[in-house]
């Protein structure tokens, strides 16, 4: 067995993570690329979207508050092996460095963090506020300083001097002159100035008057203005004021608080009656503990800081956005006062009393709801480690109508099970809105359910699905839950929040990254990343499977070996490396064994084609994008509660929002290219095993790689972030006992070369990747195959039906054409010379027959 592979060199990493370079394809139809329909057809497929912001992202960054060095005369022989912005020679360790354990490499703002340090648990939730986590493996995390963590890190309460102090701290080396500089900048720009929506009207807010003065002056900023004048409101900051979130602890030893004084009170009341009320002429101890209360509360209201702020209008907000964030350079952390809303109805829901959130959630929900409000951001969290419920605390925190986006039909059936599961609510509020289910949305306060496709759809609508879209458009919502939040671009965000207006946007995501750069705009759009979890703690820990990965190694044959140097197109390539008989007998192994065990495994392929040849091959179910819902649901099932169906093959349409905690094993066939994210998101659907906390279990995690293709490269390049995240994957050449096994497919020659000649006769759309019709990750983003290559015109949209549809019970119906309409005529005419000779011999002995029988 080959050595485990881990994470290369840290001069190689750059490199290693630009997953979509020159030499990587990268499919229009994944997630990873994903436009709106109209700006792709209109900028061409390898058109990028216009660097909104990077004026902005380019002046923030830690390079440019470094002096550069001059040229040195080498001080040893080692000096020559290393850069410039390399030798860090000249910064001197602290005599105590040995207990801190933070290096710093102030050029690129990189924070290496050694985990044996005794102060490593402090020093790692320090970091968590300020910086990004690039690597974190057993001994050494690797953090970056960036714009947007100190964004973050100021968002959530943190100042300038409580940053430079922590560092400084925790520092092996004195802090660099540039990091302070570079941290002063980036906090004097960002978190300076706050969106806030109170009483249903938006209000621009900060504690530094001068800074609000000085957006009045600006002509744009003053003409969104709301009220007439120069002065500004200045009112008491904002608290956390008693608000808790429900499921934590706090909440539960509340609950049981207020029990006690409530029973307190009532045996009070009986024995006391109306002694202290008569004691003296001026009311008794009554008027007393009055007093006391009052002078106490004036004692906090002096504590409190004063913010200042002035109105906006409230269909310019966009136009504000942009303007302070491109032009100003002062971002909008944008804020949502839920508990002085009286406008927005109140949404009866709370946690259900078992229902207690772990710590790691509870520290997520406190980045958003630090200070009283609702504070707008992302928070990442590994597959299985209850995002969903998360996103259900929010609501229920604030408790006003929710909106929730997901990318399939299949989420927002689970998103809305979840709800009624972990919540009191009542399961008439809880609408899904899908292409297949169009609920009705009431006028009281609701949570609607639905996808992006169907907020974002720019096609004309059937009648009951305005009716639905015109009823969302038209209310204001208190939170958006944006599920799967990285495969949302900048315009189809655009989109969603000009047409939904809602107060506060929480996006939930398992990996936040992409391989394009489409990530960043998310950070001014929702908001900044308030938290982020570490995968392998939460793994130890046992809230998540621990998880063996490992790449077997499949030689090709000599035959497909030589087919595949021969072929001319990619396609023809990847269909020949995917359908390698090597590669079918290590999958058909691997599932007997692991079935043996008693384990339950999902199988994915992206390639349909190779997907039908091994399920069918091996007599196992499948699942792909043509696949009805109610054969999905009937599979699902089976696999979860059947113990003779053990394995299901899935198309990429199994990659996120799929929750199956049955499944202990995952083995991958085929994949998309170099994607990181889809590889994370493949291992997610194992990590929510529900045997995770059985002694000595492990869930499995196979590629299975042809040998000397292509797939080796991307496979090395896909496994990045789960090796940042801490994961080994370990190399398997030679599977023991695979030789031996009883009825192993493409055994003999003729098989293999039957195999073979199927293949080559497969024409080239066999090796595309899946198109899903009506799905998030699609190009076909409307709904319908769209004729002529992709350009506008007429199309066929097939959609899934019972006959009591078909007949109008649920509001659909035969449409009925005209007869004699030209294109059934031009449909008539026999398009060959041959048939249409046919045609007259045939109207000729009719007619011959017709005057035989008058």
């Amino acid at each position: 067995m080959a050595p485990k592979r881990k994470a290369s060199a840290a001069t190689g990493r750059a490199s290693k993570r630009v997953a979509s370079g020159v030499s990587t394809p990268v499919s229009i139809d994944s997630d990873d690329d994903y436009s709106g329909s109209e700006e792709n057809e209109s900028l061409g497929p390898n058109s990028a979207a216009p660097p909104k912001y990077d004026k902005v992202i380019d002046k923030f960054k830690a390079s440019a508050y470094v002096k550069k060095k001059g040229k040195q005369q080498p001080k040893d022989a080692a000096d020559q092996l290393f850069r410039a912005d390399r030798d860090f020679a000249d910064q001197q360790l602290k005599p105590d460095h040995r207990l801190r354990p933070l290096w710093l490499d102030p050029t690129h703002g990189k924070v290496v963090l050694e985990t044996f340090s005794p102060s490593f648990k402090q020093a790692q939730n320090f970091l968590i506020n300020i910086a990004e986590p690039q690597s974190r493996t057993n001994n050494m995390h690797e953090y970056t300083i960036t714009a947007h963590s100190l964004f973050a890190a100021v968002s959530v309460g943190l100042t300038e001097q409580d940053i430079i102090k922590q560092l400084e701290m925790f520092s092996k080396t004195k802090l660099p002159q540039s990091i302070i500089e570079y941290i002063h900048k980036v906090t004097q720009s960002f978190g300076k100035v706050r969106l806030v929506l109170k009483q249903n009207n938006y209000f621009v807010e900060s504690s530094d008057a001068s800074v609000l003065q000085m957006l009045l002056r600006d002509p744009v900023i003053s003409a969104c203005r709301a009220e007439e004048g120069d002065e500004l409101r200045t009112e008491k900051a904002a608290k956390a004021g008693g608000l808790v979130i429900p499921g934590t602890k706090e909440a539960q030893s509340n609950k049981e608080v207020e029990a006690r004084n409530e029973q307190a009170r009532k045996e009070q009341s009986e024995h006391q009656g109306d002694a202290e009320d008569s004691e003296d002429e001026y009311g008794g101890k009554k008027a007393n503990r009055d007093m006391e209360e009052m002078l106490l509360q004036e004692e906090d209201d002096d504590d409190l800081d004063e913010v200042h702020s002035f109105q906006i209008d409230g269909t310019k907000i966009q136009t504000v956005q942009e303007h302070c964030n491109v032009q100003l350079e002062l971002p909008l952390t944008e804020e949502y006062d839920f508990r002085a809303d009286n406008k927005n109805a109140t949404l009866d829901i709370d946690l259900k009393p078992a229902t207690q959130i772990r710590y790691y959630q509870e520290h997520a929900l406190n980045k958003m709801f630090g200070n009283g409000r609702a504070r707008s951001g992302i928070i990442v969290l590994p597959c299985g480690a209850g995002k969903t419920l998360v996103g259900i605390t929010a609501a229920c925190t604030e408790k006003k109508s929710v909106i929730v986006l997901c990318t399939s039909a299949t989420s927002a059936g689970q998103w809305r099970a979840e709800f009624i599961k972990w919540s009191n609510v009542n399961p008439d509020d809880v609408i899904i809105f899908t292409s297949s289910e169009k609920g009705r949305v009431p006028s009281r306060a609701c949570i609607i359910v639905c996808t992006y496709s169907m907020v974002t759809q720019n096609t004309r609508r059937a009648y009951d699905s305005q009716q639905t879209m015109d009823q969302i458009t038209k209310r204001e919502w208190g939170l958006m839950i944006l599920d799967e939040v990285h495969v949302v671009p900048a315009e189809m965000f655009r989109r969603v929040t000009e047409r939904i207006k809602t107060h506060s946007k929480l996006g939930l995501t398992a990996t936040l990254l992409r391989e394009d750069d489409k990530i960043k705009d998310l950070n001014f759009l929702i908001g900044p990343k308030l938290y982020e979890a570490n995968w392998l703690q939460l793994s130890e820990e046992g809230h998540i499977a621990r998880v063996q990965c490992a790449e077997v190694w499949c030689p090709m044959t000599i035959e497909f070996h030589s087919e595949y140097i021969n072929a001319k197109t990619t396609n023809k390539r990847s269909l020949l490396s995917i359908m390698n008989p090597r590669k079918f007998q290590a999958c058909q192994f691997l599932i007997d064994f692991h079935e043996r065990r008693g384990d339950k495994i999902i199988v994915f392929s992206d390639n349909v084609y190779a997907l039908k040849a091994y399920a069918t091959g091996l007599g196992k179910p499948y699942i792909f994008g043509d696949t009805g819902q109610r054969e999905r649901e009937m599979v699902l099932q089976n696999f979860q509660f059947n113990d003779n169906v053990s394995t299901i093959f899935l198309s990429k349409i199994g990659d996120t929002s799929l929750d199956l905690p049955e499944a202990t094993c995952l083995i991958q066939i085929s994949s998309h290219y170099g994607s990181r994210r889809q590889e994370a998101q493949r291992l997610g659907r194992i990590l929510r095993a529900k045997r995770r906390n059985d002694e000595g279990f492990n869930a499995f995690f196979y590629s299975l790689v042809s040998k000397d293709t292509m797939e080796m490269y991307y496979s090395s390049k896909r496994q990045a972030f789960l090796v940042d995240q801490g994961y080994a994957f370990k190399v398997i050449t030679h599977l023991n006992g695979i030789d031996s096994m009883p009825n192993l497919r493409y055994e003999t020659q003729d098989e293999k070369m039957t195999l073979l000649t199927d293949v080559l006769l497969q024409s080239e759309t066999a090796g595309d990747e899946e198109k899903i019709v009506d799905d998030l990750f699609s190009n076909d983003k409307s709904g319908f195959r769209k004729a002529g290559g992709g350009k506008k015109g007429n199309g066929v949209k097939r959609q899934a039906g019972t006959l009591s549809s078909l007949a109008g019970g649920e509001d659909m119906a035969y449409l009925e054409y005209q007869k004699g309409s030209k294109s059934n005529k031009e449909l008539a005419k026999p398009k060959n010379k041959f048939f249409a000779k046919e045609e007259r011999e045939r109207e000729r002995r009719k007619k011959a027959q017709r005057e035989m029988l008058q």
